[in-house]
């Protein structure tokens, strides 16, 4: 498949179409890898990863999707790079692109990927930063869609932050016509630009109350309330207990109602083990689907 976007920074950059797209064609690629089957379809092909965060999932699925696909990834750690000292993003864009059909990053601040995109000629994929998170929430639709069988007309109920996963969720259930009701303290809403667009294809409920947004939700997120970068005590007493999701949360939700964590998860705190651990997670799932849809998004992104 092709995609009109050089670049996925924020999943705003698609078509309701291309992403629904997207989602079938990971379908298809796990359907074919649990069959043996691997087209080399990026023989020759490179990928290059930058990381100045730590990565397990991101990592792993972009380098193994790469070498299914007959390509090959290039793992670059923030001190392997000029970068770390003092080389402009600019003239490193401009240097990766002459080597590689693709950059993959995963950063702190999401102006560094705007950047990287704006100074690249060849595309650059956010694997992570400040702001959004598309290839984490790519493989939640694709895991939503194998449980529900569908996307559109669907409930997801988010507790917790609304952080940068939140954010591309968000754009996520506007392109596929999703209702999305998030319950958050006041302070850490999601942003209201994102929300503001999201609101003009389907319904966004901001709202303090859990219980409020779980009601008759088919599907329940959250994920941690800390980082590398915000795991200040102070800020972490501000979700507990209220946005703890718990079995009680769970049942204010639908009785077949999946629950999905991006991973890493402390266990007791933005989640318990009962329900993370519990037969209503389909955490693993979604964590090997972010493998599928690399791979489906790394096809449509290079090959275009």
């Amino acid at each position: 498949m092709k995609i009109k976007t050089k670049n996925l920074l924020t999943l705003a950059e698609l078509s309701p179409k291309e992403f629904s797209s997207l989602i079938d064609e990971s379908i298809k690629l796990k359907k074919q890898l649990k069959k043996g089957m691997s087209k080399p379809v990026l023989k020759n092909k490179t990928l290059t990863m930058i990381f100045q965060k730590p990565s397990t999932r991101t990592r792993v699925s972009f380098e193994t999707g790469m070498f299914q696909l007959g390509g090959h990834a290039i793992n670059l750690s923030a001190n392997d790079m000029q970068l770390s000292r003092g080389e402009s993003v600019e003239d490193t864009a401009k240097t990766l692109s002459r080597y590689t059909d693709c950059i993959m990053a995963r950063v702190y601040s999401h102006d560094l990927i705007e950047k990287l995109s704006e100074y690249s000629s060849v595309p650059v994929i956010n694997g992570l930063s400040d702001s959004f998170h598309p290839c984490q929430i790519l493989a939640d639709f694709m895991t939503i869609k194998e449980k529900k069988k569908k996307l559109k007309g669907l409930k997801i109920a988010w507790v917790g932050d609304g952080n940068n996963v939140c954010n591309s969720m968000i754009y996520g259930a506007a392109h596929c016509g999703i209702e999305m009701s998030i319950a958050t303290p006041k302070e850490f809403q999601p942003e209201k630009g994102v929300v503001k667009d999201a609101k003009k294809s389907t319904s966004i409920e901001l709202t303090a109350d859990p219980f409020v947004a779980t009601k008759n939700a088919d599907v329940i997120v959250t994920d941690t309330y800390s980082s590398i970068h915000n795991s200040d005590p102070k800020r972490i007493k501000k979700f507990l207990p209220k946005y703890q999701v718990n079995p009680k949360i769970m049942q204010s939700a639908k009785t077949d109602a999946i629950f999905l964590h991006c991973l890493p998860a402390k266990r007791e705190q933005e989640v318990t083990a009962s329900v993370i651990d519990g037969n209503q997670s389909v955490i693993w799932d979604e964590a090997e689907n972010r493998l599928h849809t690399q791979k489906a998004l790394l096809a449509a992104l290079i090959r275009a």
